[in-house]
């Protein structure tokens, strides 16, 4: 089995029973990665993979210390002995980095996961970003503002969203930029497809 059809299964089992939306919204940040095939070239099964991984810190059975990125990050490390590429983007997914500061848990992240290349950041970013919760296609201003009213202005994620949502708007637009420059008539049809 390959890296993308391990981590998929990964998810499922992880996901799919106890937190079936967030399954869904996994799935949907996959679909999106492969979308990204065409700009991503060797790299595109690595963001597949990890993509369909980055919540599985939510899992219940994961959830260590509460921050989603970190507890997916190190089962990935720890237990499922993952890629060590896939697992710093898990870790890092998302301005997670943001979110950890508001969290007092940096350091921690820092430490254990240095970030991974921009374009794959970026790229993760976009993907989650233009996904709905169950897993549709959005754009990345109703998906801010859907975090915003799940968990409130004032909350760590709320406070962590405002902050990060201008590199956010940034990580699309440079992605956008990429599928724009390297689609042209002959690209193959996913090229196409990708908008949020």
């Amino acid at each position: 089995m390959g890296l993308s059809g391990w981590a998929y299964h990964l998810a499922e089992d992880l996901l799919a029973g106890p937190l079936p939306q967030r399954w869904a919204h996994s799935q949907g940040v996959a679909q999106r990665a492969h979308a990204l095939g065409p700009i991503l070239g060797s790299e595109a099964e690595l963001l597949y993979a990890a993509a369909v991984l980055h919540d599985i810190g939510y899992a219940p059975a994961l959830a260590k210390i509460g921050f989603h990125p970190l507890d997916g990050a190190r089962y990935l490390r720890d237990v499922a002995h993952a890629d060590e590429r896939v697992t710093r983007l898990v870790a890092h997914h998302s301005c997670a980095l943001l979110e950890a500061e508001e969290r007092g848990l940096a350091a921690d992240l820092t430490a254990e996961f240095p970030p991974e290349t921009d374009h794959l950041v970026d790229a993760l970013i976009y993907c989650d970003m233009t996904t709905s919760p169950n897993g549709d296609p959005t754009t990345a201003e109703a998906r801010i503002a859907e975090i915003l009213s799940r968990y409130g202005n004032d909350s760590i994620v709320g406070r962590f969203i405002r902050r990060a949502q201008p590199e956010i708007h940034a990580a699309v637009a440079r992605v956008r930029e990429r599928v724009a420059v390297t689609t042209t008539p002959s690209a193959s049809p996913s090229a196409s497809t990708v908008t949020g």
